[in-house]
């Protein structure tokens, strides 16, 4: 059973997002608003992999896995950014922050869950 933490400002995206991966009976699927949550949240629930949203209020994608990285007890977790702004030169720029993968937004929730499997 792997844990994903979906971290997204979005309430709706958030919603379709936990509800295409809970379908896979691999997932154990857990949602935040926003940085400030997810890195709170991480302290008792350890995620085998983090779906981060770029664009947020308050604390962005980049700054919230910065902040994973400098925590030796987080650094490890595998980042993949959620975004809408998936071209070619900014999915290159978000690999380079050290996240293992990129999905655009929108996604198909059908297929959300294997995109996932794939980057693991």
């Amino acid at each position: 059973m792997t844990r994903v933490l979906y971290v997204d400002d979005e309430p709706d995206i958030r919603e379709i997002a936990e509800m295409a991966l809970s379908l896979d009976p691999h997932f154990e699927v857990r949602t935040a608003a926003g940085g400030t949550e997810a890195l709170a949240m991480i302290q008792d629930w350890t995620p085998g992999l983090i779906l981060l949203d770029v664009m947020m209020p308050c604390m962005d994608g980049p700054e919230v896995l910065s902040r994973l990285r400098a925590d030796p007890s987080t650094a490890p977790i595998p980042v993949v950014f959620v975004t809408a702004r998936a071209q070619r030169n900014e999915i290159q720029t978000f690999q380079t922050l050290d996240a293992i993968g990129v999905i655009a937004k929108p996604f198909d929730p059908m297929t959300l869950a294997a995109q996932v499997r794939s980057l693991l």
